[in-house]
């Protein structure tokens, strides 16, 4: 399977590119191949558009949280608020965000969705700083108007399949909350670049098998970039992989999604824990398939000295439908404690 991991910016430029790192996947080892850059949308529109089948994992936020649009008044599908966005301009959605904001109390400015909460990110409505808000006005509707299909929130073409990724959450699993990245030249630093090499050092050594599930082949030289953007197109790809891995359990979806209007970030761990099992509990499951990796990660529980498991229920409901009845319980028995 083809594989795409895809650094993005809102603002594309011969200094700051949008990064492109294609890969092949076979199921057991994503292989890095062709980086390619693009100083403006002109590539990232034609890759959109391009046949498939592929899968890529992109790296903003592809929706707003249900607080923040029920607050604004927009609509309250994906879809129909991001063919709002996309109908106006750059300055009119700032100036909406910044309205928005201003005369709320320190705290309640600016909200995250649940899939950002649960992977540590900022919102969504963020404009300075790192401007994830105008990173989403940029990218959401392109999505939109390419007709991709965004797993849990938008049918499209079944062959072109887009995620949302978030490298940070990997990074950090991987190297705490190191910097390993920066954009501007004086600020680039050697302890950042001994951080991109621990990170790109683990996951060639086989440190994310347990999660992702598979092993990467990608050259050491994705750590070279001092701006971080080829490493976290490769991060991208990891997360789009593991997705296209549980493409027959909803690509890895939370079961507890608000799939029409906010959307989820594709990583293993971030979805394990906004699951929300049958009981109304959060829990991490890890993968989204009724294995023996997302059972050690389901929430145990021992009774009368046996060792039980809840399931959420859109894994029991395939399990029933695949002709495993016997999974179909609230309880999975593993075996005695």
């Amino acid at each position: 399977m083809i594989i795409v991991g895809i650094d993005f910016t809102s603002r594309p430029s011969k200094s700051k590119p949008l990064t492109c790192l294609n890969c092949e996947f076979d199921g057991t080892v994503l292989r890095a191949g062709e980086l390619v850059e693009w100083p403006s949308f002109e590539g990232f529109d034609a890759f959109l558009l391009s046949s498939g089948p592929w899968i890529t994992g992109i790296d903003f936020p592809f929706g707003q949280s249900r607080r923040f649009i029920e607050n604004i008044g927009w609509p309250k599908r994906w879809r129909d608020y991001v063919e709002f966005v996309g109908s106006m301009e750059r300055s009119d959605f700032r100036a909406k965000l910044d309205e928005y904001r201003k005369p709320r109390p320190t705290g309640d400015k600016e909200h995250r969705r649940s899939t950002d909460i649960a992977a540590g990110s900022i919102s969504p409505q963020k404009l300075y700083g790192v401007p994830v808000g105008l990173m989403f006005f940029e990218g959401a509707p392109r999505l939109l108007q390419a007709g991709v299909t965004v797993p849990g929130v938008l049918d499209g073409d079944p062959h072109r399949i887009v995620v949302e990724a978030y490298p940070g959450v990997l990074a950090r699993r991987l190297i705490g909350r190191r910097g390993y990245k920066n954009d501007t030249p004086k600020n680039q630093t050697a302890d950042q670049a001994n951080a991109r090499r621990d990170i790109l050092g683990k996951i060639l050594d086989g440190d994310c098998v347990e999660d992702f599930g598979f092993n990467v082949e990608a050259p050491i030289n994705l750590r070279d970039d001092p701006t971080g953007d080829q490493l976290d197109a490769l991060l991208c790809a990891m997360q789009a992989a593991w997705a296209w891995q549980q493409r027959e359990y909803d690509f890895g979806a939370p079961s507890g999604l608000d799939p029409l209007l906010e959307g989820w970030i594709a990583d293993p761990v971030t979805c394990a824990k906004t699951n929300k099992l049958d009981s109304g509990d959060k829990e991490a499951i890890g993968f989204g398939t009724p294995d023996a990796h997302s059972i050690r990660r389901s929430k145990k529980r021992t009774v009368g000295g046996t060792n039980l498991v809840s399931l959420p229920r859109r894994i029991l409901d395939k399990a029933h439908s695949d002709g495993r009845p016997e999974l179909s319980k609230i309880m999975f028995l593993l075996g005695a404690g």
